[in-house]
């Protein structure tokens, strides 16, 4: 058997790239090395120079495209190579749908090698328009010179680029950013300095209700006093009657994390309204809700679809946050149960339930194994399961608890391929893989979103 040849920093070899990474890098092999490079597309054939060497794997950069793809384009972002925050700009919307759900068969063979050829991963479902989607954005602030900039840090450093224009962004979050910028630096108030960590204002987060028009404008501060206070209320007002909600929160820690525990209200609401579909919602400063609400319909309707309600079912969902997905079935659900380990997000939960007159919801605050595991020890066992975890999968205690349980019908919505993939792994041994449904929720990007409807194998 041939070893592997030994590949060294700096080396330069040309690559045929085969496949896209999950993170939007292009794979391919020298060798018998698995080379990741990143901006080169499937098909490409390119000129590579080595910069990281892995136990497993190594980086490269490009030096020469010799062939281009079909699919390639220049990125329409000023920013877009220094940024990081997209990472296929370069490549044709159309493409990017393919090669997303070529990431789930991707995970599936290596996971579920033996059965992965025969699951459905049906066409990635895309947007009409997918740019100017995202309702929120979180730039941070940092002064150069007399002027205030904000925007996002350079990919891999702390180098802050100045963002006038983000083409992702709804273009409302920019105009507001913008705008307060120009009125932070006019009344000279207090920027926040990382290596000093002196200063005042560290983000400004904008986020637009889609559907309602409203704006909500937060400043992220070091300290709860602000100098010329009602001077900056007053010009924030004026920017945009739009702006219903003006909200300090106070983060003094040297910290990644964007918010602090305490918020305070400057003027107008303490919430945004917002509507998805035919419910609606009031979101707080620090409130989760989806970047996507155009593609949260639809990733909602398929989970609606696989669920496939008849009035007559029971169902928990677990992740359950503010109880959105609970809402959208709740209508054809003869019971909904859910709960969620942040006791916020279970009072968020009850009060949109009860906002929209639901009176067969339950939810409680803990994990969705200690809930499910209680439940059936007192003989209720949800005909359907629903889930929407983080990034990181199901945990191993839910795993067992679900394999344990086993309700009929389980619809695993999941945000990342290679741990669906691997919790697939364990769930066959209970539960048959009818399909998955990939769901562009994050146009431009690496992400891919996707649900898989389960159904319990008959003994």
């Amino acid at each position: 058997m041939s070893q592997q040849t030994i590949i060294e920093v700096g080396q330069k070899f040309p690559l045929t790239i085969k496949r896209l990474g999950i993170n939007g890098e292009g794979i391919g092999f020298f060798k018998r090395n698995v080379v990741f490079v990143k901006g080169a597309l499937p098909g490409e054939e390119v000129t590579a120079q080595v910069e990281v060497v892995k136990s497993n794997f190594s980086e490269a950069k490009i030096l020469q495209i010799r062939k281009a793809s079909p699919h390639r384009q220049e990125a329409p972002c000023p920013v877009y190579e220094e940024c990081g925050g997209c990472q296929l700009q370069h490549m044709t919307y159309e493409q990017q749908l393919v090669e997303k759900r070529d990431m789930i068969v991707q995970s599936l063979e290596r996971y579920l090698k033996d059965i992965a050829t025969n699951i459905d991963v049906r066409p990635t479902i895309g947007m009409d328009n997918p740019w100017q989607y995202r309702n929120k954005s979180q730039f941070q602030v940092r002064k150069v010179a007399d002027k205030v900039h904000a925007g996002l840090f350079a990919e891999g450093t702390h180098q802050l680029l100045n963002i006038d224009e983000c083409i992702v962004q709804h273009p409302n979050t920019t105009r507001i950013t913008n705008a307060v910028k120009r009125i932070l630096e006019k009344l000279k108030i207090p920027i926040y300095d990382e290596e000093t960590n002196n200063g005042l204002v560290k983000t400004i987060v904008v986020r637009t209700g889609i559907q309602t028009g409203e704006i909500q404008l937060v400043l992220v501060t070091t300290l709860a006093e602000m100098p010329k206070r009602q001077q900056l209320i007053d010009k924030l007002i004026a920017i945009d009657p739009a702006v219903v909600s003006i909200v300090q929160n106070v983060n003094s820690k040297q910290t990644s994390l964007i918010f602090g525990e305490r918020t305070i209200v400057l003027h107008g609401k303490k919430t945004l309204h917002e509507e998805l579909g035919e419910f609606s919602f009031d979101l707080s400063a620090r409130a989760f809700f989806q970047l996507n609400p155009t593609q949260t319909v639809r990733l909602y309707n398929e989970i609606k679809s696989a669920a496939a309600l008849t009035g007559q079912e029971t169902v928990v969902d677990a992740y359950c946050g503010v109880g959105t997905i609970g809402l959208w079935l709740a209508k054809d659900a003869k019971e909904i149960r859910g709960m969620d380990i942040v006791g916020d997000s279970i009072f968020d939960a009850k009060k949109n339930a009860e906002n929209h007159g639901f009176t067969h919801t339950t939810y409680e605050t803990g994990t969705a194994e200690e809930w499910l595991a209680t439940w059936s020890r007192e003989g209720f066992v949800p005909d359907v399961l629903t889930v929407d975890p983080p990034r990181t999968g199901l945990a191993d205690s839910l795993l067992k608890t679900i394999l344990n349980v086993r309700p009929k019908r389980f619809v695993y919505t999941s945000c990342n391929p290679s741990t669906l993939a691997k919790d697939l792994s364990q769930l066959r041994k209970v539960y048959d893989i009818q399909y998955i449904q990939p769901v562009d929720m994050f146009p431009q990007t690496a992400q891919i979103e996707s649900v898989t409807l389960l159904v319990r194998k008959t003994l």
